[in-house]
């Protein structure tokens, strides 16, 4: 039996709950996991379902009975297969720590993604990128071609079918017409400190201050830079016997931990964009296991 995903969200309705089960009740499908929230402060309801249809009744047939619901409670919403691997375009620069972990994760099949290609404006990750017979694309940016060097990310990704682009530390700053025109699917990783700490060495400045915590955001890639809604945090204690180094080195593990959380729940499905902020599902059960080991 196959699985499916059903993300769901409208206004905050009586019955929209029983409406959705009973619907897929009716259709001989079951339940296998289900999560839900209501923003008590916009009115909104949000839900995403795990299902098997249990009666052979096809994915198409479901989909087009869910029309009367949907219309009914305003409901925007999607049908995904369980399995589907979404097609994630890699950006990044010359910090590599990102790009190797999330290649990694892929390769040993914690991210199901297909990679459709890595883009770099510099050439330091080429060897690694084609070894995984991944395709490389080196594409330089400087202040006078950053137009038409945004214009061909795009092409890139309009050619490959990319469903969502992850900055793996690509430190170049992406145009609000690009932020606007992937709005929900561009994702971004940078390190969070108190207080913060901005420009070149932001550990070094760090360490100059004796910080205690090291810490990394992942959010959605907005126009207002760094601050597009939030998908997943961490942080990691420092003490004052650690050097500039250890700073480094831990902060790069934690910015690789939390992005691949952050991709991992978006391929999935679990985050919903909810005005400035998301709402991100917790993982069913056994989907995250091969992701957390090491």
């Amino acid at each position: 039996m196959k699985s499916h995903v059903l993300t769901v969200s409208c206004q905050s309705t009586r019955g929209i709950v029983a409406a959705i089960t009973g619907y897929l009740a009716e259709k001989g499908c079951y339940i296998s996991d289900s999560s839900q929230f209501d923003d008590l402060m916009t009115g909104q309801f949000f839900m995403r379902l795990t299902f098997l249809s249990q009666e052979g009744v096809s994915e198409e047939d479901i989909k087009a009975g869910f029309a009367p619901v949907a219309e009914k409670f305003a409901v925007t919403h999607r049908f995904n297969a369980s399995d589907e691997r979404m097609k994630v375009l890699l950006m990044v620069s010359r910090f590599g720590h990102c790009l190797n972990d999330l290649l990694y994760r892929w390769k040993i099949g914690a991210l199901p993604i297909d990679i459709v290609g890595v883009v770099s404006n510099h050439f330091d990750y080429q060897k690694v990128v084609v070894n995984h017979d991944i395709p490389f694309h080196h594409i330089p940016v400087t202040k006078a071609n950053k137009v038409q060097a945004e214009a061909h990310i795009m092409e890139v990704a309009e050619h490959t079918g990319t469903e969502l682009i992850v900055l793996a530390r690509y430190m170049q700053i992406l145009s609000d017409e690009m932020c606007q025109k992937m709005s929900g699917k561009i994702i971004n990783i940078h390190h969070s400190f108190l207080p913060s700490f901005k420009g070149a060495n932001p550990y070094k400045q760090a360490y100059q201050r004796g910080v205690k915590l090291i810490g990394a955001t992942a959010h959605y890639v907005t126009a207002d830079l760094d601050e597009g809604p939030i998908i997943e945090q961490d942080v990691a204690r420092i003490t004052h016997a650690q050097s500039a180094d250890d700073y480094v080195s831990i902060g790069r593990d934690v910015e690789s931990q939390v992005l691949s959380r952050a991709v991992h729940a978006h391929i999935h499905h679990r985050v919903f964009m909810n005005g400035n902020k998301t709402i991100v599902f917790p993982p069913s059960p056994g989907s995250y296991a091969s992701e957390r080991m090491g």
